[in-house]
Parts: C-alpha cells; sequence; structure tokens
C-alpha cells in the first residue's frame, strides 16, 4: 500500500470514527447537539467523502495527494469552528445561539416560541472531562489533523515531484 492510500485510509477511518463518536455520545447517551456542534460535524463527512474519492482514484494520482491537501484544509476549517464554539462556551463573544433572550422579541414571537421545543443553547455545556469541555478537545484534535494531513500531503507532493525529475 503506497503512503497516498495509507493517508486517504487513514482519513477515511478518522472521518468514520469521529462521526460514530459524536452519534453516540448523541443517542446512546442523550446529550444533545446544539447547531454549533452539529457544524462541527460536518469536515468530517467532507473529509469522509473526500477520502471516498481519492480512493476511487489511482494509487498514484496527483489529484489524490490534492485531496489529502484539501482533506487537511477542511480539518482546519473544521478547528476553526471548534475554536469559536469554545468562544461561545466561555462568553468570549456573543452569538446568536446563546442561551440569552433577544431583547428585541414581540409578543406574539415570544408566544411561538414557547410552543416549541427550544434549541440546545450553544454555551451551555453538558459534558466535560478534566473540565474540557467536548468543543475544545475537537479543537485539538482538528487542528493537529489538519496541520498533520497538510504536512502529509505536502510531503507526498514534494516526493512526487522529486521523483518525477529523477525519472525524467
Amino acid at each position: 500500500m503506497t503512503y497516498t492510500r495509507l493517508i486517504t485510509v487513514f482519513i477515511l477511518l478518522v472521518a468514520f470514527g469521529s462521526l460514530s463518536f459524536a452519534l453516540t455520545v448523541q443517542y446512546a447517551f442523550g446529550l444533545e447537539p446544539c447547531i454549533l456542534c452539529l457544524y462541527q460535524r460536518v469536515p468530517f463527512v467532507v473529509t469522509g467523502l473526500l477520502a471516498i474519492l481519492a480512493l476511487r482514484l489511482d494509487k498514484n494520482s496527483s489529484i489524490a495527494i490534492l485531496i489529502i491537501i484539501v482533506s487537511g484544509l477542511v480539518y482546519l476549517i473544521g478547528g476553526g469552528i471548534a475554536f469559536y464554539h469554545v468562544g461561545v462556551e466561555q462568553h468570549w463573544w456573543l452569538s446568536g445561539c446563546s442561551g440569552s433572550l433577544d431583547q428585541d422579541i414581540s409578543l406574539d414571537q415570544l408566544r411561538a416560541s414557547l410552543l416549541q421545543k427550544p434549541e440546545k443553547a450553544c454555551d451551555d455545556v453538558d459534558w466535560t472531562l478534566f473540565g474540557i469541555s467536548m468543543a475544545t478537545y475537537n479543537f485539538f484534535f482538528s487542528g493537529i489533523l489538519g496541520l498533520a494531513t497538510v504536512a502529509a500531503g505536502l510531503q507526498l507532493s514534494k516526493t512526487k515531484k522529486s521523483k518525477q525529475v529523477n525519472d525524467g
């Protein structure tokens, strides 16, 4: 198995594992996700789909290497979403997803909101490990994955180019 395939399989396994973990926490343990939690899942869906696409390509394809680099950038975007979520949890900035009530709400809007199931507030932390929220763990996880994946993709690209020069 080539390094390109190995990294692509790793990306697919990370996507599958991360989404499985999130869905298990949601459905087996009853931790309701907020909208930012759901947004943090999107990069793992995207990288999983990109990995499946890359695995369908030729094992020495330059496009597969490009997909690895793009996957790393998608992980970094996911880290940015997680960082924003941590900021909302810590009240570093305001968000429409926080649990506070909007001051400019009409009586009819208030009545309508009381009749529907409330959305989970993004600053409501249900679970921590060592005082650290899942969004914080995801920030570090996605950031490290992003940097490592981009670095691996760039190294594969550099190796491929130098091999082409030596063969040509």
